[in-house]
């Protein structure tokens, strides 16, 4: 029987705060969990919001593998060539218009550690959510049925406001793919699991960035805000980094899960 393959998936980077928290603590990450792939939420990785070509190529020199992205792809749009570009792991999220620039998913290849290559896409939710998007769930469904390999190692991460639809989504895909992980809302739960059918699931892996925080922004700007209605800068606070995220264990020969744990490394 082949060993595991083990996957280390983090939360959105919140700002220099994460990224600088990822630069001093990834090497420590690798060396403890020795994971077949590092992959990362990089949306807010450009002062909160966005995320630039440098900043991109940064999370690739420290050792991240694969970079997603959320509602916030676009927002630096010096990104789009990046995201174009088949060699490059990165991709923004699969149910956007098919008119949106940019790769629907990444591919990993089998190589080095990896005995098996590693299929990753992004779904954002439609529940609270403020940017159109198509039907998640059929979304991975014509995915997962695009796919060529027999029982592929697929990992999906719901972009999603809404918990409950992270735990749709997950229950749906039970048993078709490695894992369901929830991103956005910036905070960690506590439900990291392996469901019935294979699949392992976390509602949110929360983020790379300050806690002392509402959800990464300093926290009186965002109450000032919301006591007086006043328009406001939400700057990225500074406060309590942390470095939040899901270590998964996946059964080579079934592409399904055999463990999750939940990952938080305090900075400093």
């Amino acid at each position: 029987m082949q060993r595991p393959m083990t996957l280390v998936f983090l939360g959105d980077i919140i700002g220099a705060p994460g990224r600088l928290a990822l630069q001093r603590h990834l090497a420590a990450v690798r060396e403890r969990y020795t994971p077949d792939a590092v992959i990362a939420n990089g949306e807010n990785i450009r002062n909160g919001s966005g995320i630039t070509p440098e900043l991109y190529r940064v999370l690739r020199e420290i050792g991240v593998d694969a970079v997603t992205l959320g509602d916030h792809c676009f927002r630096d749009p010096k990104i789009t060539p990046v995201l174009d570009d088949p060699q490059e792991p990165i991709c923004r999220p699969a149910n956007l218009s098919r008119r949106a620039p940019g790769k629907r998913s990444i591919r990993l290849p089998a190589g080095g550690s990896r005995p098996r290559d590693i299929h990753i896409v992004t779904v954002l939710g439609r529940i609270f959510f403020p940017l159109p998007a198509d039907d998640p769930f059929a979304c991975v469904d014509q995915y997962l049925s695009e796919v060529p390999e027999r029982q592929p190692i697929v990992i999906v991460e719901a972009h999603m406001e809404a918990t409950s639809e992270k735990a749709a989504l997950a229950h749906h895909l039970d048993g078709r793919v490695a894992a369901v992980l929830g991103t956005h809302t910036h905070v960690p739960t506590a439900d990291a699991r392996v469901l019935r059918g294979g699949t392992a699931f976390q509602t949110d892996l929360g983020m790379c960035g300050p806690f002392d925080s509402v959800i990464g922004r300093d926290a009186a700007m965002v109450v000032r805000h919301m006591t007086t209605s006043l328009p406001g800068q939400f700057d990225v606070a500074s406060g309590d980094v942390r470095i939040g995220g899901a270590v998964v264990e996946i059964n080579v020969e079934t592409g399904l899960a055999r463990r999750i744990e939940r990952l938080e490394v305090l900075d400093g």
